[in-house]
């Protein structure tokens, strides 16, 4: 008789699919819950005790490590020698080899779980059977997901060779992921010298940045609450790669800030972000720092969208609308739009490890800790005669926040909660200044305006350009071997320059 042995933590489809096994001639051998389940079910199974000789011992740590289990996993059908030596042992081939993991990422997600508890979801012996079973896949079935026992009981009567090689690529790719997590819960250090990421394909996508370009989404398993990992959507047509490239930057924005705040995203950058007392405030600030490059723009909200904000944002058209939530007025209004994205994510929590930063190079990979560096009034140096005002510091510390994701070379123009002009990846600083003030000059809120960097000036053409344009007060790292040519140029308009002292480059 042919033989199946079964133990698995997740019972969904278990008693049909041993049903199965029964029906096609298998015997079912299985272990503690599993044979729990299996025998109030009324199937015929044995126990793996029965099998080996030796008792489930060490609170179920050892139950299939097993001679009596792995050779009948491992012996090659079409080698006389192995099958010879399973009959000098009285030892039964295993034909089918069904096996859940110990749930060992979802128990870390728990809140308060300790190491102990983690530890003791470390399965052994599961992976090390199917680790067997796929890799005698010439004569084994091995299975690890509840999703795949129809295929496989249609495979068996098939007697599907090409469907058990599939298995057990996935067998391969579930136990070095299931490794993956566990190594990297183990060394939570953000850059370990072994690093061996894991991720889900969540969804595929149309195409990648062009027609010609295939693309998918992953998921990490440990991605940040507030992240597009985790984000619903509730209407609309399928998210896009750049879709989701720009809506994770306006995402990352957005959780930059506390106060009611509303990001307007194209292309990576900033094309408007503004701040107030109430989210449609906000969203009149986003609104007029950009009112053309906001068209087609992917828009997040830091709070639950109502129907005021709703309906302005409906006037126009928009790819994606983010937020926490919406109210039932607010998405009926939105969604009156077919193709309008609209997604809830959470917001970031306090609570939350900064995450780390992944950009793939050819044959290789960067990573680094993520620029959750945040000025504050005690940080800033004042260098020049001339000091700024309460007012323009407040201004200053928001062009700031902002500044740190914009694409250098970048340069903001803000004031009171709004940016006024975005300057972005030129080559030169000079550029970057320039693009922003000829757009920051065209807002009627401009007088008073401050003017952020993300790095310091090479030369003192950006403050002496920026200070001829009506700028009062600029905030900069610093750090230049000519630093003091740009403060001796502010203290010529008589303008406020202060420094930070970090740089916020983004490439």
């Amino acid at each position: 008789m042919k033989r199946a042995l079964l133990s698995v933590s997740d019972k969904t489809g278990l008693v049909p699919f041993a049903q199965g096994l029964i029906d096609r001639g298998f015997e079912l051998v299985s272990t503690g819950g599993t044979h729990k389940v299996l025998a109030d079910a009324g199937l015929p199974v044995t126990a793996v005790d029965a099998v080996t000789g030796f008792p489930e011992m060490l609170d179920g740590r050892v139950k299939t490590l097993h001679p009596k289990i792995h050779a009948g996993i491992l012996a090659r059908r079409d080698v006389p020698a192995h099958m010879a030596a399973l009959k000098e042992h009285d030892i039964a081939p295993i034909d089918v080899v069904c096996v859940n993991l110990y749930p060992f990422a979802e128990t870390i997600k728990k809140a308060d779980v300790t190491r102990a508890e983690a530890i003791e979801q470390i399965d052994i012996g599961g992976p090390s059977a199917l680790r067997a079973a796929a890799k005698n896949a010439n004569s084994v079935w091995a299975v690890v997901d509840p999703a795949d026992y129809a295929a496989v009981l249609a495979g068996i009567d098939a007697d599907d060779a090409a469907l058990r090689q599939q298995l057990a690529a996935k067998i391969f790719a579930t136990t070095a992921a299931y490794d993956a997590q566990i190594a990297q819960y183990l060394n939570p250090e953000p850059l370990p010298t072994q690093f061996t990421p894991t991720y889900t394909k969540k969804q595929a996508l149309r195409y990648g940045e062009n027609s010609h370009q295939q693309a998918a989404f992953y998921v990490a398993p440990d991605a940040p609450a507030s992240s597009l990992a985790n984000a619903e959507q509730l209407h609309g047509k399928e998210l896009s790669y750049n879709n989701l490239k720009d809506a994770d930057a306006a995402l990352t924005m957005m959780n930059e800030f506390k106060e009611p705040t509303v990001v307007a995203v194209k292309h990576m950058n900033p094309c408007g972000i503004g701040q107030g007392d109430t989210i449609e405030a906000a969203w009149d600030k986003a609104y007029a720092a950009d009112s053309t490059s906001i068209f087609g723009g992917i828009i997040a909200l830091n709070r639950p969208v109502d129907l005021a904000t709703a309906e302005k944002m409906h006037k126009l058209f928009l790819e994606i609308v983010m937020a926490p939530s919406f109210d039932d007025d607010a998405y009926a209004a939105l969604a009156k739009k077919k193709n309008l994205r609209i997604l809830t994510v959470p917001l970031a929590k306090a609570t939350e490890v900064p995450h780390v930063e992944s950009v793939s190079l050819v044959g290789g990979l960067l990573r680094q800790t993520s620029d959750d560096q945040v000025e504050t009034a005690a940080d800033l140096k004042v260098v020049t005669k001339v000091a700024p005002t309460d007012e323009q510091i407040q201004s200053l510390l928001f062009a700031q926040q902002v500044v740190k994701h914009v694409k250098s070379n970048a340069i903001v123009v803000a004031k009171a909660g709004q940016t006024l002009g975005i300057g972005a990846g030129q080559m030169n600083r000079i550029g970057s200044v320039e693009i922003a003030l000829t757009q920051a000059q065209q807002n009627p809120e401009f007088p008073g305006a401050v003017l952020a960097s993300d790095a310091f000036f090479p030369m003192d053409d950006c403050v002496e350009y920026a200070a001829q344009h009506g700028i009062r007060a600029i905030i900069q790292p610093g750090g230049s071997i000519r630093d003091q040519d740009s403060i001796d140029m502010a203290d010529r308009y008589g303008i406020a320059m202060v420094l930070t002292g970090v740089r916020h480059f983004r490439h």
